[in-house]
């Protein structure tokens, strides 16, 4: 009789967390909704009136229209791609090969070599001899300067580390009997094996890159090289940017806002086919047995 007390006490207590953890969440996805419901909302609003609405009083894709059809912003957008595919693909390179080092447990230093990463994670050198480096290494006014320090991220090396630590060893053991090198169980047992980590870090690295703009506007004094969040600030705080080139009367906050939602477009797209992979990626590489 105890015992089915207990059961049904741990039973209401569960259901309680659930029912708790439930409105909790949906109170958080909420929050986050909202300011991009506005944004979007308003950026079809050519009335000028803004407000808090699910709807615009006077709905109209003229904003995009305008977005769309400004050359001005058709190089930075390239450059931002650029940036984010380049600075991607050698964060992934990077971490994929730094990992691999690090799980090698014959290598000699290799605890060293751990943790002098991972004091590069609470100290660093500071923004004036970063960018004094970077002046010495001639890569002001140079897109490497924003591709290469952001290239390698020791948060994302560890997390694929422990990711490479979860493949068993036998794995490995059975290549070397078949006669595969080092670089061949990289290339043909870990990668393949890697998939949901390498999905999941792929969209950290392609976040940051993409929205990049401390260091453009530090290390960058050549407009022809400004990516497109470098002008979208300059588009949101000067309204008349955009505004002087609309012929239908759309106010410039209209723009702005349509400028916004164009910048998260590309991830709102991307994020769906690396869902699947997202949260196994991130679960396997977080903890380590």
């Amino acid at each position: 009789m105890a015992e089915k007390f207990s059961f049904k006490k741990e039973h209401r207590a569960r259901t309680i967390f659930h029912i708790v953890n439930f409105i909790f969440f949906a109170i958080v996805v909420v929050a986050m909704l909202i300011p991009i419901i506005k944004v979007f909302v308003d950026s079809l609003d050519t009335s000028g009136s803004y407000g808090m609405r699910l709807w615009p009083q006077n709905p109209s894709f003229s904003a995009y229209k305008i977005i769309f059809t400004t050359t001005a912003l058709y190089k930075p957008f390239l450059i931002s791609v650029y940036v984010t595919a380049l600075g991607t693909f050698l964060g992934l390179l990077m971490c994929t090969i730094g990992a691999y080092v690090l799980i090698q447990f014959e290598m000699p230093g290799r605890t060293f070599f751990s943790y002098l990463l991972l004091f590069t994670m609470i100290f660093n050198g500071g923004l004036v001899p970063t960018y004094l480096v970077m002046r010495d290494l001639k890569l002001l006014n140079t897109l490497w300067a924003i591709i290469l320090p952001a290239s390698l991220n020791v948060y994302n090396l560890i997390l694929m580390r422990n990711f490479f630590e979860g493949i068993p060893r036998s794995l490995f053991e059975a290549a070397e009997i078949d006669g595969c090198t080092p670089f061949g169980i990289f290339t043909k047992v870990v990668l393949p094996l890697s998939k949901p980590a390498l999905a999941s870090i792929g969209l950290f690295f392609a976040v940051a890159f993409w929205n990049q703009y401390t260091n453009f506007t530090i290390y960058i004094s050549n407009p022809r090289l400004y990516n497109f969040q470098v002008k979208l600030r300059s588009l949101i705080i000067d309204d008349q940017s955009l505004a002087a080139a609309s012929s239908e009367g759309i106010y410039a906050k209209t723009v702005q806002n349509a400028a916004i939602i164009v910048a998260v477009l590309p991830f709102v797209f991307i994020y769906p086919f690396c869902q699947k992979y997202f949260v196994t990626g991130i679960t396997m590489g977080a903890v380590k047995e």
